[in-house]
């Protein structure tokens, strides 16, 4: 996560001292940090309306309410999100990690450690965005694979074809139609199954 700006970062601690402390160790040439004392309950309202590039949250025990939030941000507009806390249980962590926070850090922590982190976090960040990112191209490319084939399939059952017949065929109606094979076996696809009606 290259940024050429400073980064927009969304505080969340209700102790003021500690947030000012760690607003301190971060270069405000490369840091732009808006602080909330609290935000469990509307966070994300509070994500939407500060459009922040990174969250940093220091939660004293994440509850049910934390962890669906951070869920439906992953799923919807993914943000490196790194939390402090005192809960060291295993399961709270585990639910955490998969609701997308990138680090989490028990007990206090150095404010001088905290730009450190936050680098850590972008970084394991990117790696998971990208790794989703080819899981994902590589679901879509399985799911034109089996289109194509269930055409083929198709293709050889009614028309007699062999299943280089049935491709070429697929490939030579794509080309007439400046098409994809995939949306022309879609095409095929769709009206095999009306003739099943």
């Amino acid at each position: 996560m290259a940024f050429d700006s400073c980064l927009q970062v969304l505080l969340i601690e209700k102790d003021a001292e500690k947030a000012q402390k760690m607003i301190n160790a971060l270069d405000p040439e490369k840091y732009s940090v808006t602080h909330l004392s609290s935000g469990s309950a509307v966070f994300l309202r509070l994500v939407e309306e500060y459009q922040p590039d990174l969250i940093l949250m220091d939660v004293e025990s994440p509850d049910r309410d934390i962890v669906e939030s951070l869920s439906v941000m992953s799923a919807a507009n993914p943000k490196p999100v790194v939390m402090f806390s005192q809960n060291e249980d295993t399961d709270t962590i585990n639910s955490l990690v998969k609701s997308g926070v990138s680090a989490y850090i028990v007990g206090d922590v150095d404010p001088t450690r905290v730009r450190t982190i936050i680098e850590i976090a972008l970084a394991r960040f990117d790696e998971h965005q990208q790794l989703k990112n080819e899981l994902a191209s590589t679901q879509q490319q399985l799911t034109k694979q089996k289109t194509v084939e269930q055409a083929k399939i198709w293709l050889m059952e009614t028309k007699g074809l062999t299943e280089k017949e049935a491709y070429s065929l697929l490939r030579k109606n794509a080309m007439d139609m400046s098409q994809t094979i995939e949306h022309v076996a879609k095409n095929i696809l769709s009206v095999a199954t009306m003739l099943d009606m």
